[in-house]
Protein backbone atom coordinates (compact mmCIF):
# COMPACT_ATOMS: atom_id res chain seq x y z
CA UNK A 1 0.00 0.00 0.00
CA UNK A 2 2.53 2.31 0.69
CA UNK A 3 4.57 1.25 -2.57
CA UNK A 4 1.55 2.10 -4.37
CA UNK A 5 0.76 5.82 -2.48
CA UNK A 6 4.63 6.42 -3.14
CA UNK A 7 3.96 5.32 -7.17
CA UNK A 8 1.28 7.74 -7.11
CA UNK A 9 2.56 10.49 -5.26
CA UNK A 10 5.95 10.67 -7.81
CA UNK A 11 3.37 10.14 -10.74
CA UNK A 12 1.22 13.46 -9.53
CA UNK A 13 4.65 15.40 -9.10
CA UNK A 14 5.92 14.26 -12.30
CA UNK A 15 2.36 15.57 -13.99
CA UNK A 16 2.78 18.49 -11.96
CA UNK A 17 6.63 19.40 -13.20
CA UNK A 18 5.78 18.75 -16.63
CA UNK A 19 3.20 21.41 -16.22
CA UNK A 20 5.15 23.73 -14.62
CA UNK A 21 7.63 23.26 -17.30
CA UNK A 22 5.49 23.54 -20.10
CA UNK A 23 3.75 26.81 -18.54
CA UNK A 24 7.51 28.12 -18.36
CA UNK A 25 7.28 28.74 -22.12
CA UNK A 26 8.99 26.43 -23.90
CA UNK A 27 10.79 27.68 -27.09
CA UNK A 28 8.28 27.39 -30.15
CA UNK A 29 7.56 29.02 -33.45
CA UNK A 30 4.15 30.53 -32.63
CA UNK A 31 0.99 29.78 -30.89
CA UNK A 32 -0.64 26.05 -31.55
CA UNK A 33 -3.63 24.99 -32.84
CA UNK A 34 -6.12 25.01 -28.80
CA UNK A 35 -4.43 28.39 -28.81
CA UNK A 36 -5.22 29.77 -32.41
CA UNK A 37 -8.67 28.66 -32.12
CA UNK A 38 -9.33 30.07 -28.48
CA UNK A 39 -9.26 33.71 -30.07
CA UNK A 40 -12.56 32.47 -32.25
CA UNK A 41 -15.48 34.71 -31.87
CA UNK A 42 -17.23 32.20 -31.20
CA UNK A 43 -14.93 32.48 -27.97
CA UNK A 44 -15.06 35.46 -27.32
CA UNK A 45 -12.30 36.56 -29.78
CA UNK A 46 -12.04 38.88 -32.66
CA UNK A 47 -11.49 36.39 -35.64
CA UNK A 48 -13.27 34.36 -37.32
CA UNK A 49 -12.36 30.98 -37.98
CA UNK A 50 -13.35 29.05 -40.60
CA UNK A 51 -12.66 25.14 -42.22
CA UNK A 52 -11.85 25.13 -45.93
CA UNK A 53 -14.09 23.41 -48.34
CA UNK A 54 -15.19 23.48 -51.79
CA UNK A 55 -17.74 26.40 -51.33
CA UNK A 56 -15.21 28.77 -49.23
CA UNK A 57 -12.79 28.25 -52.28
CA UNK A 58 -15.52 29.47 -54.87
CA UNK A 59 -16.00 32.25 -52.95
CA UNK A 60 -12.78 32.90 -51.72
CA UNK A 61 -10.48 32.68 -54.79
CA UNK A 62 -10.23 36.41 -55.99
CA UNK A 63 -7.42 37.70 -58.18
CA UNK A 64 -6.61 41.09 -58.89
CA UNK A 65 -8.68 42.60 -61.28
CA UNK A 66 -6.56 44.31 -64.68
CA UNK A 67 -7.50 45.46 -67.62
CA UNK A 68 -7.78 48.55 -69.83
CA UNK A 69 -11.12 50.18 -70.15
CA UNK A 70 -13.25 50.66 -73.41
CA UNK A 71 -12.16 54.06 -74.09
CA UNK A 72 -8.45 52.38 -74.04
CA UNK A 73 -9.47 49.53 -76.26
CA UNK A 74 -11.97 50.86 -78.68
CA UNK A 75 -9.54 53.98 -79.37
CA UNK A 76 -8.14 53.71 -83.14
CA UNK A 77 -4.44 53.96 -84.49
CA UNK A 78 -2.95 56.70 -84.83
CA UNK A 79 -1.50 57.36 -88.29
CA UNK A 80 1.92 57.55 -88.49
CA UNK A 81 1.78 61.24 -90.12
CA UNK A 82 -0.87 62.46 -87.94
CA UNK A 83 0.02 66.38 -86.86
CA UNK A 84 -0.79 66.97 -83.31
CA UNK A 85 -0.27 70.01 -81.23
CA UNK A 86 3.26 71.48 -80.67
CA UNK A 87 4.51 69.73 -83.78
CA UNK A 88 6.79 71.82 -86.31
CA UNK A 89 5.97 72.37 -89.53
CA UNK A 90 7.72 73.63 -92.52
CA UNK A 91 5.43 75.08 -95.80
CA UNK A 92 6.40 75.86 -99.04
CA UNK A 93 4.08 77.64 -101.21
CA UNK A 94 5.04 78.30 -105.16
CA UNK A 95 2.89 81.04 -106.94
CA UNK A 96 2.55 81.07 -110.34
CA UNK A 97 2.69 84.71 -111.02
CA UNK A 98 5.82 87.25 -111.65
CA UNK A 99 4.79 89.47 -108.46
CA UNK A 100 3.46 87.03 -105.45
CA UNK A 101 1.95 87.67 -102.83
CA UNK A 102 4.14 85.53 -100.47
CA UNK A 103 7.83 84.57 -102.36
CA UNK A 104 9.74 87.19 -103.91
CA UNK A 105 9.72 88.51 -107.14
CA UNK A 106 10.53 86.20 -110.19
CA UNK A 107 8.64 83.56 -108.86
CA UNK A 108 10.58 82.67 -106.05
CA UNK A 109 8.34 80.10 -103.55
CA UNK A 110 7.98 81.19 -100.21
CA UNK A 111 9.70 79.13 -96.97
CA UNK A 112 7.66 79.12 -93.65
CA UNK A 113 10.34 77.35 -91.34
CA UNK A 114 9.33 76.16 -88.43
CA UNK A 115 5.55 76.94 -88.22
CA UNK A 116 5.02 75.70 -84.56
CA UNK A 117 1.25 74.15 -84.04
CA UNK A 118 -0.32 76.12 -81.10
CA UNK A 119 -1.81 74.45 -77.81
CA UNK A 120 -5.18 73.99 -79.79
CA UNK A 121 -3.75 72.57 -82.87
CA UNK A 122 -4.13 75.68 -85.22
CA UNK A 123 -1.30 77.47 -87.18
CA UNK A 124 -1.31 80.49 -89.20
CA UNK A 125 -0.87 81.74 -92.58
CA UNK A 126 -0.37 84.98 -94.22
CA UNK A 127 -3.53 85.39 -96.77
CA UNK A 128 -4.95 82.16 -95.98
CA UNK A 129 -5.43 82.93 -91.94
CA UNK A 130 -6.12 80.94 -89.31
CA UNK A 131 -6.14 77.27 -89.93
CA UNK A 132 -6.86 73.51 -87.82
CA UNK A 133 -3.56 71.76 -88.29
CA UNK A 134 -3.89 68.74 -85.74
CA UNK A 135 -5.60 65.95 -86.37
CA UNK A 136 -4.43 66.19 -90.42
CA UNK A 137 -2.02 64.52 -92.43
CA UNK A 138 0.51 66.69 -94.37
CA UNK A 139 -1.02 65.74 -97.40
CA UNK A 140 -5.17 67.05 -96.03
CA UNK A 141 -3.07 70.37 -94.81
CA UNK A 142 -1.35 71.18 -98.13
CA UNK A 143 -4.73 70.62 -99.58
CA UNK A 144 -6.36 72.81 -96.69
CA UNK A 145 -4.16 75.86 -97.30
CA UNK A 146 -3.87 75.43 -101.16
CA UNK A 147 -7.82 75.59 -101.36
CA UNK A 148 -7.76 78.70 -98.82
CA UNK A 149 -4.98 80.15 -101.22
CA UNK A 150 -6.39 79.93 -104.53
CA UNK A 151 -8.87 82.36 -103.96
CA UNK A 152 -5.50 84.96 -103.34
CA UNK A 153 -3.31 83.86 -106.00
CA UNK A 154 -3.68 81.32 -109.48
CA UNK A 155 -2.79 77.75 -108.93
CA UNK A 156 -0.84 77.96 -105.77
CA UNK A 157 1.37 75.00 -105.30
CA UNK A 158 2.36 73.83 -101.65
CA UNK A 159 4.17 71.79 -99.74
CA UNK A 160 3.38 70.73 -96.52
CA UNK A 161 6.49 68.53 -94.33
CA UNK A 162 7.35 67.54 -90.64
CA UNK A 163 10.23 68.87 -89.39
CA UNK A 164 12.31 66.07 -88.35
CA UNK A 165 12.08 64.60 -85.05
CA UNK A 166 8.53 66.00 -84.32
CA UNK A 167 4.84 64.15 -84.33
CA UNK A 168 3.50 62.19 -81.53
CA UNK A 169 6.31 60.31 -78.95
CA UNK A 170 4.71 57.89 -75.61
CA UNK A 171 7.53 57.72 -73.00
CA UNK A 172 8.44 54.37 -71.55
CA UNK A 173 9.97 54.36 -68.05
CA UNK A 174 10.36 51.13 -65.23
CA UNK A 175 11.55 47.68 -66.13
CA UNK A 176 12.13 47.75 -70.05
CA UNK A 177 14.95 47.29 -71.82
CA UNK A 178 15.72 51.29 -72.88
CA UNK A 179 13.92 53.58 -71.31
CA UNK A 180 13.29 56.84 -73.06
CA UNK A 181 10.31 58.94 -75.31
CA UNK A 182 10.08 57.12 -78.49
CA UNK A 183 7.72 57.90 -81.43
CA UNK A 184 4.58 56.58 -82.59
CA UNK A 185 5.68 55.59 -85.80
CA UNK A 186 3.90 53.33 -88.42
CA UNK A 187 5.92 49.97 -86.92
CA UNK A 188 4.96 51.18 -83.44
CA UNK A 189 1.12 52.04 -83.26
CA UNK A 190 0.27 49.56 -80.63
CA UNK A 191 1.46 48.70 -76.87
CA UNK A 192 3.34 45.31 -77.86
CA UNK A 193 4.79 46.83 -80.81
CA UNK A 194 6.10 49.67 -78.64
CA UNK A 195 7.23 47.61 -75.52
CA UNK A 196 9.15 45.71 -78.58
CA UNK A 197 11.10 48.96 -79.52
CA UNK A 198 12.36 49.98 -76.46
CA UNK A 199 13.73 46.19 -76.07
CA UNK A 200 10.99 43.91 -73.92
CA UNK A 201 10.24 44.18 -70.40
CA UNK A 202 13.79 43.47 -67.94
CA UNK A 203 11.55 41.24 -65.00
CA UNK A 204 10.00 37.51 -65.30
CA UNK A 205 7.41 38.16 -67.63
CA UNK A 206 5.17 36.27 -65.44
CA UNK A 207 5.04 39.18 -62.65
CA UNK A 208 5.67 41.94 -65.06
CA UNK A 209 2.43 44.47 -64.93
CA UNK A 210 2.01 47.49 -67.61
CA UNK A 211 0.37 50.64 -66.41
CA UNK A 212 -0.77 53.21 -69.22
CA UNK A 213 -1.32 56.75 -68.25
CA UNK A 214 -3.38 58.64 -70.66
CA UNK A 215 -4.45 62.25 -69.30
CA UNK A 216 -6.47 61.51 -66.44
CA UNK A 217 -6.91 57.92 -67.05
CA UNK A 218 -4.77 54.85 -66.54
CA UNK A 219 -5.03 51.04 -66.83
CA UNK A 220 -3.21 48.28 -66.26
CA UNK A 221 -2.42 45.05 -67.24
CA UNK A 222 -0.35 41.30 -66.64
CA UNK A 223 2.34 41.67 -69.45
CA UNK A 224 1.19 37.79 -70.43
CA UNK A 225 -2.43 38.82 -70.97
CA UNK A 226 -1.11 41.05 -73.19
CA UNK A 227 -0.28 38.32 -76.08
CA UNK A 228 -3.58 36.13 -74.38
CA UNK A 229 -5.89 38.60 -75.28
CA UNK A 230 -5.90 40.91 -78.78
CA UNK A 231 -8.23 43.49 -77.25
CA UNK A 232 -5.42 44.58 -74.87
CA UNK A 233 -2.66 45.27 -77.46
CA UNK A 234 -4.72 49.37 -77.23
CA UNK A 235 -3.70 51.75 -79.37
CA UNK A 236 -1.08 54.75 -78.35
CA UNK A 237 -1.39 58.23 -78.35
CA UNK A 238 1.21 60.84 -78.52
CA UNK A 239 1.71 61.78 -74.63
CA UNK A 240 0.87 58.52 -73.31
CA UNK A 241 3.34 57.07 -70.62
CA UNK A 242 3.88 53.87 -70.30
CA UNK A 243 5.01 51.88 -66.45
CA UNK A 244 6.50 48.37 -66.36
CA UNK A 245 7.03 46.94 -62.89
CA UNK A 246 7.39 44.13 -61.28
CA UNK A 247 4.16 42.76 -59.28
CA UNK A 248 4.46 44.05 -55.40
CA UNK A 249 1.90 41.57 -53.94
CA UNK A 250 3.22 39.18 -50.90
CA UNK A 251 2.68 37.12 -48.60
CA UNK A 252 4.46 35.83 -45.11
CA UNK A 253 5.60 32.34 -44.16
CA UNK A 254 6.25 31.50 -40.46
CA UNK A 255 5.99 28.59 -38.22
CA UNK A 256 6.82 24.92 -39.17
CA UNK A 257 7.77 25.94 -42.73
CA UNK A 258 11.04 25.37 -44.91
CA UNK A 259 11.88 29.12 -44.50
CA UNK A 260 10.17 32.50 -42.15
CA UNK A 261 9.80 34.99 -44.79
CA UNK A 262 7.89 37.29 -46.75
CA UNK A 263 8.02 36.03 -49.84
CA UNK A 264 6.91 37.82 -53.10
CA UNK A 265 4.59 36.43 -55.65
CA UNK A 266 6.41 34.55 -58.43
CA UNK A 267 3.03 34.18 -60.57
CA UNK A 268 -0.57 35.85 -61.42
CA UNK A 269 -2.43 33.16 -59.33
CA UNK A 270 -0.70 31.64 -56.11
CA UNK A 271 -2.50 28.10 -54.04
CA UNK A 272 -2.15 27.78 -50.80
CA UNK A 273 0.13 24.17 -51.66
CA UNK A 274 2.15 26.32 -53.88
CA UNK A 275 3.23 29.15 -50.95
CA UNK A 276 3.97 26.22 -48.75
CA UNK A 277 6.49 24.93 -51.67
CA UNK A 278 7.86 28.26 -52.54
CA UNK A 279 9.47 28.44 -48.62
CA UNK A 280 10.06 24.76 -48.89
CA UNK A 281 7.58 23.15 -47.79
CA UNK A 282 6.15 21.91 -44.27
CA UNK A 283 9.23 20.73 -41.99
CA UNK A 284 8.68 16.66 -41.70
CA UNK A 285 9.70 16.27 -38.32
CA UNK A 286 8.32 19.29 -36.97
CA UNK A 287 4.87 20.60 -39.06
CA UNK A 288 1.35 19.42 -38.12
CA UNK A 289 -0.07 18.77 -41.47
CA UNK A 290 -3.55 19.61 -39.86
CA UNK A 291 -3.17 22.80 -39.00
CA UNK A 292 -2.39 24.92 -41.48
CA UNK A 293 -3.76 28.44 -41.17
CA UNK A 294 -4.22 31.45 -43.47
CA UNK A 295 -4.68 34.61 -41.60
CA UNK A 296 -6.11 37.42 -43.59
CA UNK A 297 -8.21 40.47 -43.74
CA UNK A 298 -10.97 39.64 -45.66
CA UNK A 299 -13.49 42.80 -47.38
CA UNK A 300 -16.88 42.55 -46.13
CA UNK A 301 -18.53 41.72 -49.26
CA UNK A 302 -16.38 38.22 -49.26
CA UNK A 303 -16.74 38.13 -45.50
CA UNK A 304 -20.51 38.06 -45.70
CA UNK A 305 -20.47 35.57 -48.85
CA UNK A 306 -18.17 32.79 -46.19
CA UNK A 307 -20.34 33.35 -43.18
CA UNK A 308 -23.37 33.40 -44.59
CA UNK A 309 -24.35 36.37 -42.78
CA UNK A 310 -25.20 40.16 -43.85
CA UNK A 311 -24.35 42.18 -40.51
CA UNK A 312 -21.00 42.70 -41.31
CA UNK A 313 -19.31 46.05 -41.90
CA UNK A 314 -15.63 46.83 -42.96
CA UNK A 315 -13.03 44.31 -43.50
CA UNK A 316 -12.90 41.53 -41.12
CA UNK A 317 -10.24 39.07 -39.62
CA UNK A 318 -11.04 35.57 -40.72
CA UNK A 319 -8.29 32.58 -40.21
CA UNK A 320 -9.22 29.72 -42.88
CA UNK A 321 -8.13 26.41 -41.69
CA UNK A 322 -6.64 23.80 -44.18
CA UNK A 323 -6.09 19.80 -43.11
CA UNK A 324 -3.62 18.12 -45.50
CA UNK A 325 -4.50 14.86 -43.83
CA UNK A 326 -8.55 15.20 -44.77
CA UNK A 327 -9.11 12.85 -48.06
CA UNK A 328 -9.90 16.00 -50.46
CA UNK A 329 -7.16 17.97 -48.08
CA UNK A 330 -4.66 18.46 -50.65
CA UNK A 331 -6.89 19.28 -53.57
CA UNK A 332 -8.95 21.78 -51.26
CA UNK A 333 -5.45 23.56 -50.48
CA UNK A 334 -4.44 23.89 -54.07
CA UNK A 335 -7.55 25.29 -54.69
CA UNK A 336 -6.97 27.52 -52.14
CA UNK A 337 -5.71 31.15 -53.26
CA UNK A 338 -3.12 33.09 -51.62
CA UNK A 339 -4.02 37.12 -51.80
CA UNK A 340 -1.60 39.84 -50.89
CA UNK A 341 -0.89 40.44 -47.35
CA UNK A 342 -1.54 36.66 -46.14
CA UNK A 343 0.34 35.53 -43.38
CA UNK A 344 0.74 31.30 -44.05
CA UNK A 345 1.44 29.80 -41.07
CA UNK A 346 2.12 26.11 -39.65
CA UNK A 347 1.30 24.72 -36.50
CA UNK A 348 3.78 22.17 -34.48
CA UNK A 349 2.63 18.72 -34.29
CA UNK A 350 1.74 17.76 -30.37
CA UNK A 351 4.46 15.49 -29.92
CA UNK A 352 7.10 17.95 -30.94
CA UNK A 353 5.83 19.87 -27.68
CA UNK A 354 6.27 16.60 -25.60
CA UNK A 355 9.38 16.04 -26.61
CA UNK A 356 10.59 19.55 -26.26
CA UNK A 357 9.12 19.36 -22.30
CA UNK A 358 10.64 16.13 -21.65
CA UNK A 359 13.84 17.37 -22.94
CA UNK A 360 13.44 19.96 -20.39
CA UNK A 361 12.53 17.67 -17.86
CA UNK A 362 15.12 15.51 -18.30
CA UNK A 363 17.66 18.27 -18.44
CA UNK A 364 16.19 19.89 -15.11
CA UNK A 365 15.97 16.70 -13.62
CA UNK A 366 19.78 16.27 -14.48
CA UNK A 367 20.72 19.30 -12.83
CA UNK A 368 18.72 18.64 -9.69
CA UNK A 369 20.38 15.22 -9.33
CA UNK A 370 23.74 16.88 -10.06
CA UNK A 371 23.35 19.74 -7.60
CA UNK A 372 22.23 17.24 -5.23
CA UNK A 373 24.94 15.05 -5.92
CA UNK A 374 27.47 17.95 -5.16
CA UNK A 375 25.44 18.93 -1.79
CA UNK A 376 26.04 15.56 -0.18
CA UNK A 377 30.03 15.04 -1.34
CA UNK A 378 30.38 18.60 0.22
CA UNK A 379 28.26 17.88 3.56
CA UNK A 380 30.10 14.12 3.58
CA UNK A 381 33.56 16.06 3.55
CA UNK A 382 32.17 18.43 6.21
Amino acid sequence: MKIHASRLAKGVALVTLVATVAACGLPRSGPNKREIFAGSVQKQGDAFIVSVNERVNAVTSVTPALGFSDAFKNASLVGSDTIRAGDTLGITIFENVDDPLLGGEGRTPATLEEVQVDGAGFIFIPYAGRLKASGNTPEALRRIITSKLDAQTPDPQVQVRRAAGDGATVSLAGAVGGQGVYPIERPTRTLSAMLAAAGGVAVEPSIAQITVIRGAHRGKIWFEDLYEFPDLDIALRGGDRILVEEDTRSFTALGATGGQTRVPFESQSLSAIEAIATVGGLQSNVADPTGVFVFRNEPAEIASQVLNRDDLIGAQRMVYVLDLTEPNGMFEARDFLVRDGDTVYVTEAPFVTWDKTISALTGSLGSVNALGSLATSVGGGG
